[in-house]
């Protein structure tokens, strides 16, 4: 018996008898993460609901890490716990071609598949099926103090070096004053600091793994890297960054703490939204910094919704799924919160709106970020590799996470950077070795 529908039995003197009702509404159980753009899906759930009677959402809220977790081994399982899960450009074609996933096929034709960027549903897809719908995309920027600049006398350029960035944060740091040259991803994980690290990377000529597949964390070129990294934000950034993520970054940049910060150009709509931004109208918005190449100076990525083989409740999921990414859950959100505030990153339709470009001012910028990035040619060296932030590979997961433990155990000085490099080295070399990716 399904564990959706369970109908009411009355056993009486031997005689079972079945009540009579009206159908139980299908429940479907949504695992998410707790950015801003899904908990104002979640506040969205009694409008779904009133116009879904038959349909029922159950939530899972959980922060990234740990969203990644359950679901990852909920899907390897095959365990059933959820009917939608949200998953990003790594996950989908990977799960897809285990066949972990529904194929999101078949879709109504209002939902307009073909407004959706190219480069966003390539990602979500393996071998030309889709396995997710996309709810946000994003790639990374750089967001800065126009104020804090034109005090200091100083001009963010279009593209900035992280040589200037670093210069900047030097000049703007003012630990006295509770002000932060700069903030960057300090928590460990493998979307979290690696996401930031991995483009820095690219940004400094270094890749994950050589043609070969055999890691390069011994070369000049990522120690370079993490030793700018743990100087620069150990230097100029807040107490206890180690400990920070995207969200945490986020309220620090609200509260008026950092003169700049470098993270997802979602977070336009967060940092220029006067209801939870003291420095709304001050905040600037750059490229994501290069150094001695642009290429993969800024990650791809969407937070997609997708549905497991393992549901019982796919033809709710899908339905629910198909209202969350659409144009309609867009208006939905415009007339309710403002169309600054509209899912960003997957509908060209949504960039061909004048009226969102005008009241979206990180909008252009965001766009140009993504334009720019190439999750096939993200690297200064060729690499083997499909992804800017990540290497689309099943290994890739519990490597960076491994790896992300020890930069940030670099960063709070529990070990030096060679020490961590060396470390992450050797565990990169087994795990791609036990794969077999070489002998």
């Amino acid at each position: 018996m399904s564990k959706k529908h369970i109908l009411p039995i009355v056993m009486a003197m031997g005689v079972a008898t079945t009540i009579p009702q009206a159908n139980a509404a299908t429940t479907v159980t949504i695992g998410t993460v707790n950015n801003g753009d899904m908990v104002r899906m979640q506040s969205f759930t009694a409008e779904f609901e009133k116009s879904h009677p038959d349909i029922k959402l159950e939530w899972v809220v959980l922060e990234e890490n740990v969203l990644r977790q359950r679901l990852t081994t909920d899907i390897a399982t095959k365990g059933g716990q959820f009917d939608v899960m949200t998953i990003g450009m790594y996950e989908a074609p990977i799960w897809g071609k285990q066949g972990w996933l529904t194929p999101m096929d078949n879709l109504p034709a209002d939902y307009d598949l073909e407004d959706i960027f190219p480069a966003v549903k390539g990602g979500l897809s393996a071998d030309g099926t889709l396995y997710a719908l996309p709810f946000y995309a994003e790639s990374s920027m750089t967001y800065y103090r126009k104020d804090l600049f034109e005090q200091a006398g100083l001009s963010m350029p279009e593209q900035p070096t992280w040589d200037e960035v670093k210069g900047f944060a030097q000049t703007l740091h003012k630990p006295d004053e509770g002000q932060y040259g700069i903030c960057l991803r300090g928590k460990a994980g493998w979307g979290e600091n690696m996401a930031l690290l991995t483009t820095m990377s690219n940004a400094f000529g270094a890749r994950w793994f050589d043609e070969n597949w055999k890691p390069e964390f011994n070369g000049a070129e990522w120690n370079n890297t993490v030793s700018f990294y743990v100087d620069l934000l150990g230097t100029y950034g807040p107490p206890g960054a180690s400990s920070n993520g995207f969200n945490e970054n986020l309220a620090l940049f609200n509260s008026g703490k950092c003169a700049m910060w470098m993270d997802a150009t979602v977070a336009g709509a967060f940092v220029t939204d006067k209801s939870q931004s003291n420095v709304a109208d001050n905040v600037g918005f750059a490229l994501a910094p290069k150094q001695v190449t642009t290429k993969g100076a800024g990650w791809l990525w969407s937070w997609a919704l997708a549905i497991p083989q393992s549901s019982d409740a796919k033809d709710a999921a899908k339905t629910f799924t198909t209202w969350a990414t659409s144009k309609e859950y867009s208006q939905l959100v415009a007339a309710t919160s403002g169309i600054e505030k509209v899912p960003p990153g997957t509908r060209a339709s949504t960039y061909a709106n004048p009226e969102y470009m005008a009241a979206a001012p990180f909008a252009a910028k965001t766009l140009e970020s993504m334009n720019k990035a190439d999750a096939n040619d993200s690297t200064l060296k060729p690499s083997p590799y499909v992804g800017v932030q990540f290497a689309a590979i099943p290994e890739f997961q519990s490597i960076a996470t491994q790896v992300g433990k020890l930069v940030s155990g670099a960063l709070a000085g529990s070990m030096t950077v060679d020490q961590a490099l060396k470390s992450a080295q050797n565990i990169t070399s087994r795990e791609m070795k036990r794969a077999r990716y070489y002998k």
